[in-house]
């Protein structure tokens, strides 16, 4: 029975997409490297997506816009990119393991929640690094149209140069609206 790992990268983030990865591995690929894709450097997270991505038994990415992320909430969001992710599965898992506390039913396939299950399951550390790696390149593409808010080096997190460029410049469309963007929250009539 195949066992889908499955994690998001970008939850925290001030804008662009949650990203999400769904990974069945074989039984028995290892790699000293594997690991939560937080605790890897960006050089090795990069290193490892091309070796994840060829020898998987199946893998795929689910993406949730900022602009459905501002109507449903984060939590619901990523939850749908894990979804989305395990409908573009190639191979069905006969059960799902995911990173985190919360998650809601897939097509009736057992599943079941690990904090810290990213550092602890190989399938789940590898969905981490796919979902992160996928969601890098697609905010350091977004930099290329704004590059004063330094997505090429934050990815959209909340460090304090994004949030100056955000307070000189207003934010972008892709910023996440629901979100504290500043000290006080803009809103969609802010001029």
């Amino acid at each position: 029975m195949y066992e889908a790992g499955c994690d998001e990268a970008g939850r925290g983030c001030l804008a662009g997409p949650v990203y999400a990865a769904a990974v069945i591995l074989p039984d028995d690929f290892s790699h000293p490297w594997l690991n939560d894709s937080k605790q890897l450097s960006e050089s090795r997270r990069e290193a490892l997506r091309p070796i994840i991505e060829s020898e998987a038994v199946a893998w795929a990415v689910g993406i949730v816009q900022h602009s459905e992320i501002d109507r449903i909430n984060i939590l619901n969001a990523s939850i749908l990119a894990m979804h989305r992710a395990l409908d573009a599965l190639k191979v069905r898992p006969g059960r799902i393991i995911v990173d985190g506390n919360r998650f809601k039913p897939y097509a009736e396939i057992p599943y079941t929640t690990f904090v810290k299950g990213d550092g602890r399951y190989a399938n789940i550390a590898a969905a981490s690094i796919l979902a992160k790696t996928h969601r890098d390149e697609h905010m350091r593409r977004l930099h290329e149209q704004f590059p004063c808010y330094g997505w090429d080096v934050n990815k959209g997190y909340p460090t304090a140069a994004h949030r100056k460029a955000i307070e000189l410049h207003g934010p972008t469309p892709y910023h996440r609206m629901t979100f504290r963007l500043l000290n006080r929250q803009l809103s969609l009539f802010d001029d």
